[in-house]
């Protein structure tokens, strides 16, 4: 089982999660005097997809800052992004373990495909730090958002979008994530936990790569069962998939939308946000997850075990392995009410990126300025 710390879900900025969560930095570490290598260090960066923009718009560019930051610019960062192939992730892999590179932080395509690579990488002395998604094989550590804790926050926010008319019969469907993605299952039981008995689960889909065009096509063949106008609410697991869901509904002629739920703040969900077509998504810290994804690398490979320790005090499971020393990283319900207090306040986004000529009037409707 995995154990889960008390998170507070409620809306706050990013420095306030950053006072909160007592890990210490690389400089504050009381074993720096000793470590076992030094700032010339090659660190391995592996991503999924470039589908989903956060990945070359967050998490790259601020891992690789954060590394420099931490190893006085001498480490370096040898990046490489799978484009959602399964079999390209484990070429670039292999060819890390053959560059023995000192450590690899991997966000996988495939969980489960990926284990005989982390094991190669493991025969090879070169410590696996699994990214985002739990991936199977002997990983060190693990760093992500609590995943369940993900889907309970969309789960409620459907039922609060539905408000005090929501009953058993409203119909709802479910756009659920990949299913070679573990954090889908985890989403799709945390949403669960809240809509299980509330309302009807009229359709359900489990997306393939988490395609946008996927969902799309999945949202048009409910219309089709279900019927346009009878819809209450759509979960969707992420921004992505949203946007094709809002693309299905408004092709099937429904001018009033239902409520679509989403995750990752990707700015078109937020500008979406603004105009009311998506009624929230989940605000994630990816410029905090890749800054600790860099911490720990470095700790790891330097052998700074205090320092690493500090930094994944949680452990989780996987299918093949127990007890996974990892860093659980706090979530936000994001809706026109906190756009201000969240993706702003912590710099994700400024005014003028969401607001631009096309959404200035429902900026101004909303104060957002």
């Amino acid at each position: 089982m995995r154990r889960r710390t008390a998170i507070t879900v409620a809306a706050t900025s990013m420095s306030l999660m950053l006072a909160g969560c007592g890990t210490l930095g690389a400089s504050e570490s009381s074993d720096e005097a000793s470590p076992t290598k030094g700032n010339d260090i090659t660190v391995g960066l592996l991503l999924p997809e470039k589908a989903n923009t956060r990945y070359e718009q967050f998490d790259y560019p601020f891992f690789k800052a954060k590394v420099a930051d931490l190893t006085r610019d001498q480490g370096n960062v040898k990046y490489a992004n799978a484009e959602a192939s399964s079999s390209k992730q484990a070429d670039q892999m292999r060819q890390m373990i053959d560059d023995k590179v000192d450590v690899i932080v991997l966000d996988a395509v495939d969980a489960k495909s990926i284990g005989d690579s982390v094991q190669k990488a493991k025969d090879a002395g070169i410590p696996v730090i699994a990214y985002d998604r739990l991936a199977e094989g002997p990983i060190d550590a693990y760093i992500s958002f609590d995943n369940e804790l993900v889907g309970e926050v969309q789960g409620r926010s459907l039922l609060e979008a539905l408000g005090g008319d929501a009953d058993s019969s409203d119909k709802i469907v479910m756009m659920n994530g990949s299913p070679t993605d573990p954090n889908a299952k985890q989403f799709k039981a945390g949403a669960m936990s809240e809509l299980n008995g509330k309302v009807t689960i009229a359709q359900s889909f489990d997306t393939e790569d988490w395609k946008p065009e996927n969902a799309e096509a999945n949202m048009a063949e409910a219309i089709e069962k279900i019927g346009k106008n009878n819809i209450a609410g759509v979960y969707s697991a992420n921004d992505g998939m949203a946007g094709g869901i809002i693309n299905a509904l408004e092709d099937a002629g429904v001018t009033d939308l239902p409520p679509v739920t989403g995750q990752d703040a990707e700015l078109s969900a937020v500008q979406r946000i603004v105009t009311g077509e998506q009624y929230m998504s989940v605000y994630k810290s990816y410029p905090q997850e890749a800054e600790h994804a860099a911490e720990m690398a470095v700790a790891r490979v330097q052998g700074r075990d205090i320092q690493f320790d500090a930094l994944a005090r949680e452990r989780v499971d996987s299918p093949t392995h127990k007890g996974i020393p990892a860093q659980l990283v706090p979530v936000v319900a994001l809706t026109q009410d906190n756009i201000k207090d969240t993706v702003i306040a912590d710099g994700f986004y400024k005014v003028s990126d969401i607001c631009t000529a096309k959404f200035e009037a429902e900026c101004a409707e909303i104060g957002l300025k």
